[in-house]
């Protein structure tokens, strides 16, 4: 297996390649030892908010071969989303790229499963476990290790090549491979655009994210009801949040996908304001089936929408200049 490993690594890489990966990078399975103190503090100043379950299952966010026996290798993919289709109505509550097609837990996954299927196939019984954003896994920690970007000061990952409309996930298996071990260089510089734009304060400074502020927090992990003090805030978003990512200088360089799975369905661009204030159960149901949307639910949206809703001036006709 040891005179095998580049050659396995290559295969691999080309065949997540084949699948339609915008990006694959691998790490050797070990204890992360320089997020442990980022994370602990992350946790006890509270900028998780209300996602108690990132208190969880602290030892396993930090040591893979805690999620799988025998685990020596983390194979880190990249899927990109970015698309320049837009809601056509300017003046409609603002949904985030990422939520415009089929919810992206369901093609990841099923691309890592083919992956992991490949790998037996080609290479023998390997022993592994698929990861999309729904398990104890710090993804940006890893994909940075991996050498698919680095950690921008909007605490998203950034590449070169691609900027950062894309979804990261993992495969851990339990086969030693190459490793990629030249992490990419941190290229934000001094810039601060992210952190000027953020109109909730969430960038807290570079490199931390409170997200018991950030509008994607906001709109879909809180379920109880908004905070007054973001009234006026939220820039029309309903549904998660693109506004880091857009002012990034290093979006420029992103590409658009060739995912059918995250093609919009074909009415939801197009609704207009007063539909979206008149959004039924019905619609929602129609619009948003295998949809991320879904995540927070119907009465959320509509919470949501409700919240974004300007505030009539106190005093009514009193108020009025004469």
């Amino acid at each position: 297996m040891p005179q095998n490993r580049s050659a396995y690594s290559q295969m691999i890489k080309a065949e997540a390649k084949n699948l339609g990966f915008l990006f694959c990078g691998i790490a050797k399975a070990e204890f992360l030892e320089d997020e442990a103190p980022r994370l602990e503090t992350w946790l006890n100043k509270g900028m998780h908010g209300e996602m108690r379950y990132m208190e969880n299952h602290f030892d396993k966010r930090l040591d893979p071969r805690l999620l799988v026996d025998g685990a020596k290798s983390v194979i880190s993919v990249a899927l990109n989303y970015y698309t320049d289709e837009q809601q056509t109505d300017p003046s409609a509550p603002k949904l985030s790229k990422y939520a415009y097609g089929t919810d992206y837990h369901f093609v990841i996954k099923d691309k890592l499963k083919q992956l992991l299927a490949f790998i037996n196939r080609e290479i023998g019984e390997v022993g592994g476990r698929a990861f999309v954003d729904s398990a104890p896994v710090l993804d940006k920690a890893w994909a940075k290790k991996a050498g698919l970007g680095w950690v921008g000061k909007n605490a998203n990952l950034l590449n070169k090549h691609a900027g950062s409309f894309f979804f990261l996930a993992e495969l851990i298996v339990d086969i030693e491979l190459e490793y990629d071990v030249e992490p990419t260089a941190d290229h934000c510089g001094t810039c601060t655009r992210c952190i000027d734009a953020c109109p909730t304060d969430a960038i807290v400074g570079p490199y931390v994210v409170d997200g018991s502020r950030c509008i994607s927090y906001l709109t879909i992990e809180l379920k109880d009801e908004i905070p007054a003090e973001f009234k006026g805030k939220m820039d029309n978003w309903m549904f998660g949040c693109d506004i880091c990512q857009d002012v990034c200088p290093w979006n420029r360089f992103s590409v658009i996908h060739t995912e059918p799975a995250f093609a919009p369905h074909a009415e939801l661009l197009g609704l207009k304001k007063e539909d979206w204030n008149d959004l039924t159960q019905d619609v929602f149901q129609k619009v948003f089936k295998n949809s991320a949307v879904k995540r927070t639910k119907f009465d959320g949206l509509k919470r949501n929408i409700s919240f974004l809703a300007p505030q009539p001036p106190k005093g009514g006709a009193k108020n009025k200049p004469i």
